[in-house]
């Protein structure tokens, strides 16, 4: 038994109420636990953390730019880290997938799993993540799902727009109160597969006054399909150099991910199609260049400007059959089987 002296530990025989203390030769304990005596053991109630509701699926990097970035790039490196996470988090839990290189890791939710990334991705670790998924459970023969309690304070003027979004993710509003300030509380009872990718939608909605909090609220009966993304993807089909020429000509098709001088691999998503079909295209073409010249050949290049893909954003927008790939420099979102041989043949070009 130790205690602390100022920055040195020192062997004491007893610890008093508040001290903080260091116990040596104890293995396989856990928060909650309680450390009494064997002759009257009187332990504590135990802890009670909810359980995880939100999973996402960590995998090795196997894209063409894997190793370029990072040092951490192996699966040995990966499940050590995670296993080193399970040590002082309580509610992350981590299981084995029939993959030797894919683990699933089962948090509380998307912020927390995305927070979890983001230090593994400062820590120099390269890795794939699937879209966030919710635990269901069967009993009796019934489907549930998880539900969160969210308390949402907004300013008057957008309680129509968050109460209509939420309506459209299966929440029920079950309180709400005017402040008389100019603001409203709202609660509601959502399914906790309604909130993934609301968060920063949210914020739009609010012009970033409003605040959004939520709380584990039990279990209950399926809620049916909630609308998700509609719109395909732009997908690379070669390796190479974005170029701006080529990112011009696509703009029109929809929204682009990718700046002059990108570089992109096939089977990475460099833009969101403005339909519902995957489109397949050259981001890399330069423009054809000849001795004849007229008057009005030559157009004017304006790229719109590109708004980076976070990984918050990559989170939510992604779909069933995408990954994010973090590298300690770049976040890119990719499809899952990148040769297009192997491809389900739904893509059009």
């Amino acid at each position: 038994l130790f205690q602390y002296h100022v920055n040195s530990q020192i062997p004491v025989q007893e610890i008093g109420a508040g001290d903080m203390a260091i116990i040596a030769g104890i293995e396989d304990f856990t928060i909650g636990d309680t450390i009494t005596s064997a002759i009257d053991p009187r332990p504590l109630p135990r802890i009670k953390v909810d359980e995880p509701t939100v999973g996402m699926i960590f995998s090795v990097n196997n894209g063409p730019f894997a190793g370029q970035e990072g040092k951490n790039v192996t699966s040995r490196k990966i499940l050590e880290r995670l296993e080193r996470e399970l040590l002082y988090n309580v509610s992350i839990r981590v299981e084995k997938t029939d993959a030797n290189d894919a683990f699933k890791v089962v948090g509380r939710g998307e912020l927390q799993l995305g927070v979890l990334i983001e230090q593994m991705r400062r820590e120099g670790f390269e890795l794939l993540v699937s879209k966030p998924q919710v635990v269901f459970k069967n009993v009796d023969g019934k489907k549930l799902e998880p539900f969160e309690h969210a308390v949402i304070d907004i300013e008057d003027p957008y309680v129509g727009a968050v109460t209509e979004k939420l309506g459209l993710r299966k929440g029920i509003m079950t309180n709400m109160v005017q402040k008389g300030t100019g603001r409203t509380r709202l609660e509601f009872r959502i399914p906790s597969r309604g909130l993934i990718g609301y968060r920063s939608e949210f914020l739009t909605d609010t012009r970033g006054t409003g605040l959004l909090n939520t709380n584990f609220d039990g279990w209950d009966d399926y809620r049916g399909d909630i609308s998700s993304r509609i719109n395909g993807a732009m997908v690379s089909d070669r390796q190479g150099e974005a170029n701006a020429y080529s990112i011009w000509n696509k703009q029109e098709r929809g929204t682009m991910f990718v700046n002059h001088g990108d570089q992109v691999y096939e089977g990475m998503i460099v833009g969101e199609h403005a339909k519902d079909n995957d489109l397949i295209v050259n981001i890399i073409e330069a423009k054809r260049m000849s001795n004849v010249r007229a008057s009005g050949s030559d157009e004017a290049i304006r790229v719109i400007p590109v708004r980076p893909m976070s990984l918050e954003r990559a989170m939510e927008w992604i779909k069933d059959s995408e990954l994010i790939e973090v590298t300690p420099k770049t976040i890119r979102t990719r499809l899952k089987e990148l040769d297009p041989h192997k491809r389900p043949k739904s893509s059009k070009n």
